[in-house]
């Protein structure tokens, strides 16, 4: 096939990818691996990454936990997961002690998936948590009581759980990263991407060496990417330079499917799956749950200036 345009060589490499994807099983980890999608940028792709590679890896036969811990409630939205004033959300799990299996539910499209909706409640949850005991980790010891009490119901324990912050760096996201054991970061591939992501780290650094030391970036996926633009190619190239173990290799293109999925309450997994949004991030997910199972070596990621990021 000539892909000598970038338009046929996105042609060719969706090809590629249905045939080395489609009905592909991906290998469950030893044991469950909790990530935080953040990046205090809005408009990056957290939800929609999360959702998405959420989606993959139940298609592909993992069972998944989708935590939304954003006020907005997209994920929950687009999982087409009920997340009212009236249901019981992961703001009752956070403020009123709740145990997270009374408030999960499952994703109507995709077997294996759950999802803790968030719902507007959440919005003063900053607030509320300021006065409470241990404020920081009370999703983590939330979260750790669902995991053990299930093994030893001998229920369903998730192989995955992702959790979708908000954009900015309060007690929310604080909580989503003390919670996990591993940071997804999503970087749009344009000019803006790489300003204030070293902030980002310098607060993973200080949540590392105060509240939860196993915390560090795993996993960069590049969105909005546009072969057609030098910018973009420049963005990716710059940030494989920096973090070169972490940032998989497929990158997830602008899409108008992917944009639509939500407004029908779904991913773009179940909306179009032959669309090449779905295919890229079932090819991102692919890649994680391939290290999942034969990690690569992590490095402290460190911020040394406002673009000057370091491994």
């Amino acid at each position: 096939m000539d892909d000598s345009t970038p338009l046929a060589k996105a042609v060719a490499d969706d090809a590629r990818k249905r045939i080395a994807l489609t009905g592909r099983r991906f290998p469950k980890p030893a044991e469950p691996r909790v990530l935080t999608v953040a990046n205090q940028k809005g408009g990056v792709g957290k939800t929609t990454t999360t959702v998405n590679i959420a989606a993959a890896l139940a298609h592909a036969g993992l069972t998944v936990l989708v935590i939304d811990i954003d006020p907005q409630g997209n994920a929950s939205t687009a999982l087409g997961i009920e997340h009212h004033a009236d249901v019981t959300s992961v703001y009752d799990v956070l403020v009123e002690g709740v145990p997270i299996a009374d408030v999960i539910q499952e994703c109507p499209d995709i077997p294996g998936l759950w999802c803790a909706p968030a719902t507007i409640d959440l919005a003063g949850a900053e607030i509320e948590l300021v006065p409470l005991v241990a404020r920081e980790t009370r999703l983590q010891k939330a979260l750790a009581a669902y995991l053990r009490d299930a093994q030893v119901a001998g229920t369903t324990v998730p192989d995955y759980v992702l959790i979708d912050c908000p954009p900015s760096l309060g007690l929310l996201t604080v909580n989503a990263f003390v919670a996990a054991h591993e940071v997804f970061i999503p970087i749009q591939c344009e000019y803006y991407a790489l300003e204030g992501l070293s902030q980002l780290l310098k607060n993973i650094e200080l949540i590392r060496n105060h509240l939860n030391p196993a915390l560090h970036v795993s996993t960069i996926l590049l969105t909005m990417y546009d072969g057609r633009t030098r910018l973009s190619a420049q963005v990716a190239e710059e940030v494989r330079a920096h973090f070169p173990d972490q940032v998989l290799r497929n990158t997830v293109p602008r899409s108008v499917r992917i944009s639509e999925a939500p407004s029908h309450g779904q991913t773009v997994m179940t909306y179009d799956p032959n669309s090449s949004g779905a295919l890229s991030y079932l090819g991102a997910a692919s890649e994680l749950a391939d290290r999942g199972v034969a990690p690569i070596p992590s490095t402290t990621v460190t911020a040394q200036n406002d673009r000057g990021l370091t491994t």
